[in-house]
């Protein structure tokens, strides 16, 4: 070896992959992971990438931005994507797997491989040398959420994932909406969306008699006031809402001149205007009510939301300012950041994560240049998404197609139309992702993830970007 190496703490979804990519380039990799000496609240094995919820990997849908990222991941060699692959189990149109033989061989390749040393114990600092992957997931502990925090010299750690339901713009009928801030301040920035008194109470019963999540066994039912449940809100008396994030003073409505009983505001969700988030409607409705319930606002019948809202325990990082589009800390560049920690959502998302965590890491080591991905792919569009710097309310994201910059002289009928729109911007994507590939990338790697055993005989073979 011709360095020292790098370590990973944690074995998630993240840093398996990121383990993986870094010891198929014949770097070492000492890998940490606390369990079974300390256990989580959510995990139940010692096994790497344990699946705690769900086992789907998202959609399979022909243009789904799941799907894409899939692609993607496969043309990029994607080590965690091939596994699941291969124990997937009948799941319709999602990509499902066998919990406990996907996490067995995830945990079997990475113990056999002759460069990569496991190491289990809990690390409580952030390593003070060397380069780092810090893919430590959604439950990182007190003490290395502590140590972050001192490394970075501030609090940007949250503890909890309050999120609002995000929209398509291309999917709402703006005609019943208008563009305004209260009493005219600043810039126009706001989409509202005016209610009478009548769709308001509708709302109002609505919020309060839908279905909810209920918590995980390792959550407290305790919230910040700053980050309330809409639901919990509107149970607190019927016009809480309308003096609350439904006040409609300081707007009036163009089309009447008049102010309306309560008003809907929706922010921009990216600087593109692709996407718009809804202002205080973090929810623990479930899914299906949330799209019953949000679709009766005026000018929503077909809006096609891109993420519905919840709100759960999660630690994730101030991405936008602390991390840049390679996935290093700004301050402290020989530090990666991979999985839910950096504020992606999802299984698939934190193993792509990982993935261009674990390139870097070889190129930063090798003396080159670490990679960005374009932003009109999906893996660079929600990386371009999670660290822009303009972003001032930051909330997890997970892969949709509103991360991506929009098709220059889109015909409106294609924009109406969701599988003709996405199978545009799956094309470009994938277009600008092969052009990468090979002004970046000049070997074929996938075979070598494919081919365990001819990795394992040909482990310290150099296998990274020219």
């Amino acid at each position: 070896m011709r360095h020292s190496g790098v370590t990973v703490v944690g074995a998630g979804l993240a840093g398996a992959e990121a383990a993986w990519q870094i010891a198929s380039r014949g770097v070492r990799v000492d890998l940490y992971e606390m369990r079974p000496s300390r256990m989580t609240e959510a995990h139940v094995t010692p096994g790497f990438a344990e699946l705690v919820c769900s086992n789907s990997f998202g959609s399979l849908s022909a243009y789904s931005a799941s799907n894409l990222l899939k692609e993607e991941l496969d043309k990029l060699g994607g080590f965690v994507l091939s596994v699941a692959r291969e124990f997937e189990v009948p799941a319709g149109a999602s990509l499902a797997v066998d919990r406990v033989k996907f996490s067995e061989k995830i945990t079997n390749s990475l113990q056999s491989l002759p460069n990569v040393y496991v190491h289990r114990e809990e690390i409580r600092e952030v390593p003070a040398s060397g380069v780092v992957v810090l893919a430590t997931g959604p439950l990182t502990s007190s003490d290395l959420a502590a140590s972050f925090c001192s490394l970075v010299g501030q609090d940007s750690l949250y503890f909890y994932d309050a999120i609002s339901p995000i929209v398509l713009f291309d999917s709402l009928d703006t005609s019943q909406m208008f563009f305004g801030s209260r009493y005219g301040k600043g810039n126009p920035d706001f989409l509202n969306v005016p209610l009478s008194k009548e769709q308001y109470e509708e709302l109002i019963y609505d919020l309060t008699h839908g279905e909810v999540v209920g918590a995980h066994p390792f959550e407290k039912e305790k919230y910040f006031e700053s980050c309330m449940p809409i639901e919990v809100l509107a149970s607190r008396g019927p016009k809480t809402l309308a003096f609350g994030p439904l006040k409609p003073v300081g707007l009036e409505v163009p089309q009447t001149g008049k102010r309306a009983y309560a008003v809907v505001q929706l922010r921009k969700e990216n600087k593109f205007g692709t996407a718009y988030n809804l202002v205080g409607f973090q929810t623990k409705l479930k899914y299906g009510e949330q799209l019953r319930v949000f679709r009766k606002l005026p000018g929503f019948a077909e809006a096609e939301f891109l993420r519905l809202g919840s709100l759960h325990r999660n630690t994730f990082i101030d991405s936008p300012r602390l991390l840049a589009p390679t996935l290093q800390l700004r301050k402290e560049p020989r530090v990666f950041v991979a999985g839910q920690l950096t504020g992606t959502e999802g299984y698939l998302e934190s193993s792509a994560t990982g993935l261009l965590a674990g390139l870097n890491c070889v190129r930063l080591l090798e003396g080159q240049v670490p990679l960005r991905l374009p932003v009109d792919t999906m893996l660079g569009g929600l990386l371009g998404s999670i660290t822009d710097r303009e972003k001032k309310n930051f909330q997890p994201m997970n892969s949709n197609i509103g991360v991506l910059p929009p098709l220059e002289n889109l015909p409106k009928t294609v924009k109406r139309d969701k599988q003709a729109r996405n199978a545009a911007y799956t094309q470009r994507a994938l277009d600008s992702l092969e052009g990468w590939l090979n002004e970046n990338v000049r070997f074929q790697f996938r075979d070598y993830v494919q081919n365990e055993d001819r990795l394992k005989g040909d482990c310290t073979r150099q296998l990274r970007p020219e």
